[in-house]
């Protein structure tokens, strides 16, 4: 077992994940007027519009894929009678669609806030690194399906979940033993999503735990324009 196997797929997910929590407490309780997305709509919304869209789609879909599929049992999916290969196929097809919905967000996204002056007047180096960031970490992810491809009995993906449920279960002896010789495109896309993690609590990212469920359950509000003589 490699030392840097060990350090960035069982050490280093740990390091990310804890100052992923403990990083948004403190960023919440010391500085909450800086919990919010710094919307730039007023600066231009036509782009900001379609790019958000897609790409909220597209990430919403993909983490919730994500979630479920790694962190499900095996003897769960087995139990339902679905095989690691087929799960692999469907994980496959529909990640791909919405890695490619989220794909053609970003790409607008990212071409609006570097091209339009007023945009990237406002914009600071982390908002700028943090799309990039997510722009990588989802070429990697469609990149993993053309590898994927080339092995349709779904061992890696098993290998993928293990680790995920090793991770979660605090057992990083196992998590790391597992992925020895997953391949590389893998490991890098684990290693840049707890990257994502790590500087979560710095960025304007924070918005996600603010979900306005609420906002489901409010009264009604009537918005009335102001009368004019």
């Amino acid at each position: 077992m490699s030392y840097l196997n060990t350090l960035f797929l069982a050490v280093y997910p740990y390091v990310a994940l804890a100052v992923f929590l403990v990083g948004s407490l403190i960023r919440y309780d010391r500085d909450q007027y800086t919990w919010k997305t710094a919307s730039s709509q007023i600066l231009e919304s036509k782009q900001l519009r379609i790019g958000s869209i897609l790409f909220h789609i597209g990430v919403i879909a993909i983490l919730l894929g994500h979630f479920v599929g790694l962190l499900t049992p095996v003897a769960v999916w087995h139990a339902f009678g679905i095989s690691a290969s087929f799960k692999q196929g469907v994980a496959m097809g529909v990640g791909g669609l919405f890695g490619i919905i989220c794909f053609f967000g970003l790409v607008i996204l990212i071409k609006r806030r570097l091209t339009n002056p007023r945009v990237r007047a406002s914009s600071t180096n982390m908002d700028i690194a943090i799309l990039l960031l997510l722009f990588a970490q989802l070429c990697l992810g469609l990149l993993s399906i053309f590898v994927s491809a080339g092995h349709m009995d779904g061992a890696e993906m098993l290998k993928m979940m293990n680790w995920a449920q090793s991770i979660v279960t605090f057992n990083a002896a196992q998590a790391a033993g597992v992925m020895e010789d997953v391949h590389i495109i893998y490991k890098l896309h684990i290693v840049l999503g707890m990257t994502l993690f790590l500087l979560f609590p710095f960025s304007r990212l924070v918005h996600v735990w603010s979900i306005p469920v609420r906002y489901f359950t409010r009264n009604y509000q009537v918005v009335r324009g102001i009368a004019r003589s």
